[in-house]
């Protein structure tokens, strides 16, 4: 196993790639707020490959919801309804909280309804491209603090940690590059979905740059996919938060199972030796996701099983998956978590590892585990606001889908009555 000062000296190294403030690209971002900024991209179409993702998302956009499979075919029968013991007494409470401080235009953006297609409508770049919600940077303080709340009382108390993190690393960016009205520790959007009830399904939508989450709840039972979680730097290395780091674990494990495998097992997860492979067919390298598939508006993408079955490793390779399964689920709550591991270890015979790059321990890579109930992503990504050309490990997207219609708790709504009652008599 490479020692831990090799491992973490690449991430140390982003300072080396600190961008020219003084080109104009980086002199708009700092004289733009995060409304201006996002015009320059729907009005100016700037910068012009973003503008043109952006359209081709719209287009996903306007397919009905399916879900990420394997082959096409939605595979029934994966999900059930289940008491996870989730405290939605709690939950409700803090997000009644929010709403009660909600003016009416704030409440219109605001409270959708439960089955509304804009829970499909997040994204991770820093541009604000789908304006729902309250902004936290742009609301009062005590609002504010209401909105957190939710998130704290929702997630488990490490994943907390860890979403606070990744905005705290996302305001530390916005002071590296002179962007702290764009990207800043309060700049997420907040969405719900449905009233927020202890026995009717509801859910919200928290999401912005590096950090976009998907809350689906009913009853006690609770699903937080799609999610994505990123960080460029992964560290912060000065001022008042100084040593925040994530996504560390998931880099560390995934690695350590990658050089777990023989020769014949490495060969059989790898699908590219190289990040940026001659191999690849057109569509699986692109600039805006790189190598990683399931991102925003992904919510129906076809993606073929590759690489190393799960289900023939050795045992203590077994143990690697769980726990990186774990890092990938730390969302939710502890019982929740445990449940839904147990789902994904049951599945271990159809579940596969892949990988691509190399396995050194300054090389950067990019991994999948993926069966029918899970598909967890890790990617090293080249530079977005630092100026590395080639990706490097300071900078990682990481994301999870539940396949299957498992997403945003479809799975689950189609087994749960309807909210409202058929019946009606005037009673005037």
């Amino acid at each position: 196993m490479a020692s831990a000062e090799k491992q973490d000296g690449p991430h140390t190294s982003f300072r080396d790639y600190l961008p020219d403030l003084n080109t104009p690209r980086f002199q708009a971002i700092a004289a733009n707020d995060a409304h201006s900024h996002a015009k320059e991209l729907l009005e100016n179409h700037r910068p012009p490959w973003l503008y043109g993702l952006y359209v081709h998302w719209r287009k996903l956009f306007e397919e009905p919801f399916k879900g990420v499979t394997n082959d096409g075919v939605v595979r029934p029968d994966l999900f059930e309804l289940r008491d996870e013991g989730v405290p939605i007494g709690a939950i409700v409470a803090a997000a009644r909280a929010v709403t009660e401080q909600l003016t009416p235009a704030q409440a219109a953006k605001t409270i959708l309804h439960v089955d509304s297609p804009e829970w499909r409508s997040w994204s991770n770049p820093e541009f604000l491209l789908s304006d729902k919600g309250i902004r936290l940077d742009e609301v009062a303080a005590p609002l504010r603090a209401s909105a957190l709340a939710l998130l704290e009382a929702t997630l488990s108390p490490e994943g907390y940690a860890k979403a606070v993190g990744a905005m705290r690393i996302n305001h530390f960016l916005g002071g590296l590059v002179r962007a702290p009205r764009i990207m800043n520790e309060h700049s997420y959007n907040l969405v719900l979905f449905g009233a927020p009830a202890e026995a009717a399904p509801w859910g919200f939508s928290f999401y912005g740059h590096h950090l976009c989450l998907s809350v689906f709840l009913y009853k006690t039972q609770i699903v937080v996919s799609p999610w994505f979680t990123g960080a460029e730097p992964n560290l912060i290395d000065e001022g008042p938060y100084e040593g925040t780091r994530i996504l560390h674990e998931e880099e560390r494990l995934g690695l350590e199972l990658m050089r777990s495998l023989d020769a014949a097992q490495q060969a059989q997860a790898r699908a590219y030796a190289d990040m940026k492979d001659a191999r690849m067919p057109r569509g699986r390298w692109n600039r805006d996701d790189q190598r990683h598939l399931c991102g925003a508006y992904r919510d129906n993408r076809v993606v073929p099983y590759e690489g190393v079955l799960v289900s023939g490793l050795a045992e203590a390779q077994r143990e690697l998956v769980r726990r990186i399964l774990d890092q990938y689920l730390l969302y939710l709550p502890a019982r929740a978590r445990a449940l839904r591991l147990r789902d994904c270890a049951a599945a271990f015979g159809e579940t596969r590892f892949c990988w691509i790059g190399g396995a050194g321990p300054a090389d950067p890579f990019y991994y999948r585990i993926q069966s029918p109930v899970v598909l967890a992503e890790f990617d090293h990504h080249s530079g977005v606001f630092l100026a590395n050309p080639e990706p490097a490990k300071f900078h990682i997207h990481t994301l999870l889908r539940t396949p299957n219609a498992g997403d945003y708790g479809f799975a689950l709504r189609r087994q749960i009555g309807g909210a409202v009652e058929q019946e009606y008599v005037w009673e005037g």
